[in-house]
């Protein structure tokens, strides 16, 4: 009895093709789409195991979907004048309803039930002007990373020819900046608290207006130091952390 014409639908329907060259693994998608209102089981396998990865190599594929399988060629030597007598080959079966087991499904399948197609597998190796192409790629990319390793040896180069004294000085300085800021801001703190006491004890018109405007001028100067200051130490954290990197 001939079997069932496959339903599900391959992406390539005939060929697996391989592009070399073979020295490193050579992967090629095969589709596997279900048209149908109902789960197809399915199977993929070749006359060559030892030469091929296939994952997945079996499943489900749902009602209405469809599954993209993976199939790696393994390194090898490639003799052109040796034609290629590997094949594939996709086996499919209607899912049941109700299954659990599918490997029981396929253990109890009819003949009359399964469903196959043949893919043969093709080998190709890129011409001379592809070979030149990807060379001259090659050296592009090669000036690139030489460009972009000599740039940063010039960088390390100019940070290492600061001595341990210069980076040591630095870093005091830093620490004299960040104390010089944190003794202005106390010392604008006090100001505040003397100024609204004053205020509160002050019962001259006079005395009320001169005191708070010369406070206020102390204290934007204070504020214009401290900003700088600020900025200042900013600037030289930056500098000592990159120089640190």
């Amino acid at each position: 009895m001939a079997r069932p014409e496959q339903v599900l639908l391959l992406e390539p329907q005939h060929e697996l093709k391989f592009r070399g060259p073979f020295t490193d693994v050579v992967t090629t998608a095969l589709k596997l789409a279900n048209p149908t209102d109902r789960n197809v089981c399915f199977k993929v396998k070749t006359t060559a195991p030892r030469r091929y990865c296939v994952r997945p190599n079996s499943g489900v594929i749902d009602a209405g979907t469809s599954i993209n399988v993976s199939v790696m060629l393994q390194p090898f030597d490639y003799d052109p004048n040796e034609k290629s007598k590997h094949k594939f080959m996709v086996q499919s079966l209607m899912a049941p309803p109700d299954m659990t087991d599918m490997e029981g499904v396929w253990k109890d399948a009819k003949p009359e039930e399964l469903m196959d197609s043949k893919l043969r597998c093709v080998f190709e190796m890129p011409n001379e002007n592809e070979k030149t192409h990807d060379i001259d790629s090659n050296k592009v990319m090669s000036s690139s990373l030489l460009k972009s390793e000599s740039s940063t040896l010039s960088m390390k180069s100019m940070v290492s020819s600061l001595d341990d004294g210069e980076v040591k000085r630095i870093m005091e300085e830093c620490k004299r900046l960040q104390m010089e800021v944190q003794r202005l801001r106390e010392e604008n703190k006090q100001i505040r608290e003397d100024d609204g006491l004053r205020m509160r004890k002050s019962t001259v018109m006079t005395s009320q207006h001169s005191s708070p405007s010369s406070v206020t001028v102390k204290e934007e100067s204070l504020s214009i130091r401290v900003i700088a200051l600020i900025v200042l130490f900013f600037v030289i954290g930056v500098i000592v952390g990159k120089l640190l990197l």
